[in-house]
């Protein structure tokens, strides 16, 4: 697949803690210049940023990020909060001491609330792979099934391990045919990029395919 069909599966994502207006708007002008799928970007820039870019590019965000332990209420209320300043997609982190303790329908619950709290627009659901059992992986791609959200996430970026080819292909394998996947964290090059979705990825959280662009001879070619 070429570089540009590539980055039209990617969320352009700025989510460090000390992450500036500047460097935001920057993400942004990027993210429309190389037409990726949104930015995802911190809740406090959402509305900022939605002023910004005009309805030209879609703004993502992240609800309970990155521990994914705060209250459903305040997990919700966060969701329509966000929404309410212009976010067009929420990434939410599970409660993953939940899922170690089975309370698999408060899980759901919490998912479906957040997902109601949308009002329409995309929900991804962040099951935080590297820190699961494969059975644990199997049982939220069920559970995110059930309760109707659109995608399940592999991962925060912020714990041990990143998205790996291993857990794409099993997610893929396991979710109902409504639900999509989406790989995130630590995917650094256009090759690891082609192979997620390959094997199913129709989302790739990253910041590093458009710097590579950025900084490739063929740049501007295109765009």
């Amino acid at each position: 697949m070429e570089k540009k069909e590539i980055l039209k599966y990617v969320d352009h994502t700025l989510l460090t803690q000390g992450a500036t207006w500047e460097e935001i708007r920057q993400i942004l002008d990027d993210a429309m210049k190389y037409e990726t799928a949104s930015a995802c970007i911190p809740a406090s820039y959402v509305k900022q940023a939605a002023d910004y870019v005009e309805g030209k590019l879609p703004i993502c965000t992240v609800i309970g990020f990155p521990n994914g332990y705060s209250t459903t209420a305040v997990k919700v209320f966060e969701t329509k909060d966000a929404i309410a300043n212009g976010a067009s997609e929420i990434d939410m982190v599970i409660n993953i001491g939940w899922l170690k303790d089975k309370k698999y329908e408060a899980l759901e619950d919490e998912i479906r609330q957040i997902h109601e709290a949308c009002g329409g627009r995309i929900l991804k659901v962040i099951i935080e792979t590297c820190l699961l059992t494969e059975e644990e992986k199997i049982k939220m791609c069920e559970i995110v099934t059930k309760a109707g959200a659109e995608y399940i996430k592999t991962s925060t970026g912020f714990s041990t391990a990143g998205a790996t080819f291993a857990d794409v292909e099993l997610m893929r394998k396991h979710v109902g045919a409504d639900v999509k996947v989406k790989a995130a964290g630590g995917i650094s090059s256009f090759d690891d990029a082609d192979e997620f979705i390959r094997l199913g990825a129709e989302r790739l959280g990253t910041s590093r395919l458009v710097k590579i662009m950025k900084n490739s001879p063929d740049a501007g070619a295109g765009y």
